[in-house]
């Protein structure tokens, strides 16, 4: 399974890139927002360092993106572009799911609802070029100096922590949810009656 290819990469390479970038996406944004925030500031979901959006958005992104790592003007540009769309639809899922958005652009200019702006778009473009023309092989030869066993061995620790502390902050938000739309269920049912008795 570990060595099966996709796309011309192995699952083991993938999956190592997809756990490291998510680390160091959370490094960043953890970084910058206590920088604005002047406070350490946990940017991730979870607890623990560890942000699957861009573990996941850098390793889709190469894989789409590197037959343009020659055309660096094409490859930010399209890069820019496919990171904007992948913001805004894991925005649309969130508020699906929790009824918020854990960001929030509406003081950045040129925004569109809070959840995209020219900001991060022309930073999208310039990670793009920098994760297809540089960190992924970087990324690719740390991974490579290490034995696969010991490296697996790593993934699925990592793995079964990810997974309690994302299903741990996934079935509090759920149950947040829940609770704020009951409450309003009930508030829109005391409101109704006394409507009825006064009409009455």
């Amino acid at each position: 399974m570990w060595m099966k290819e996709f796309a011309g990469y192995d699952f083991y390479h993938l999956i190592c890139c997809f756990f490291l970038f998510s680390i160091l996406g959370w490094m960043v944004e953890s970084i910058y927002m206590s920088f604005c925030n002047r406070k350490l500031t946990n940017r991730g979901f979870m607890t623990g360092p560890f942000c699957p959006i861009y573990g996941f958005g850098a390793v889709a992104g190469y894989l789409i993106l590197h037959p343009l790592a020659d055309n660096l003007v094409v490859l930010y540009f399209v890069g820019a572009f496919l990171a904007t769309v992948f913001e805004f639809l894991v925005a649309k899922l969130m508020l699906k799911l929790f009824g918020e958005v854990w960001w929030d652009y509406n003081e950045k200019p040129y925004n569109y609802k809070g959840i995209v702006c020219l900001e991060s778009t022309i930073a999208w473009g310039f990670y793009a070029v920098i994760i297809i023309t540089f960190l992924f092989d970087k990324i690719m030869s740390f991974v490579d100096r290490y034995p696969v066993a010991w490296g697996i061995k790593t993934i699925i620790f990592i793995m079964v922590m990810v997974a309690l502390d994302f299903g741990y902050h996934f079935t509090m938000a759920l149950g947040f949810q829940t609770k704020i739309s009951n409450m309003w269920q009930e508030h829109k049912t005391s409101v109704t009656e006394i409507y009825h008795r006064f009409r009455k």
